[in-house]
């Protein structure tokens, strides 16, 4: 998956909690359906904070990305993205680092038919470059992808 593009960055540097989940409410309430804010923050509750408030709201975290002096960029999109495909398959494969996470899907894939989705489950920090990649490379479709809790992603894997 693509850094998606943010409409409105916002830098909470140096702000204690809840500063920057309130100020990522209020910079969200001005924005489109679908626009991106990057909300840029060093408090370590931030994290929580957010994860905690997107499964109330209307707002997805797309990505999170750890950039200098101990500060994490939240992508937070404005409303929910499109459902994800149902999945034939499940492979929550968290605590497996990569490659394991792809040499696992690629053995369910290669016994999947054309058209069937495998939804993977992997909390290894090098996932989401690791998948795109790959995906790019065989057959495949990323049909989806979100991270579900910090550190956490799925991803919907279409066989063509």
């Amino acid at each position: 998956m693509a850094t998606p593009t943010p409409a409105v960055t916002l830098d909470t540097s140096g702000m204690s909690c809840p500063a920057p989940l309130l100020g990522a409410k209020k910079v969200l309430d001005d924005l489109q359906l679908g626009q991106v804010l990057l909300l840029i923050s060093n408090c370590p509750g931030t994290s929580d904070d957010l994860f905690a408030w997107v499964k109330y709201t209307d707002h997805q975290i797309a990505l999170t990305v750890r950039l200098g002096d101990n500060k994490t960029g939240y992508y937070i999109q404005k409303g929910k993205a499109a459902p994800h495909p149902r999945p034939n398959a499940v492979l929550d494969i968290r605590g497996v680092s990569c490659p394991g996470p792809i040499v696992e899907a690629k053995k369910l894939l290669d016994a999947m038919q054309p058209g069937e989705v495998l939804q993977l489950i992997s909390n290894c920090p090098g996932a989401p470059a690791d998948v795109n990649a790959w995906v790019r490379t065989k057959s495949l479709e990323l049909a989806g992808m979100h991270e579900s809790a910090r550190g956490e992603y799925q991803f919907y894997i279409r066989k063509n």
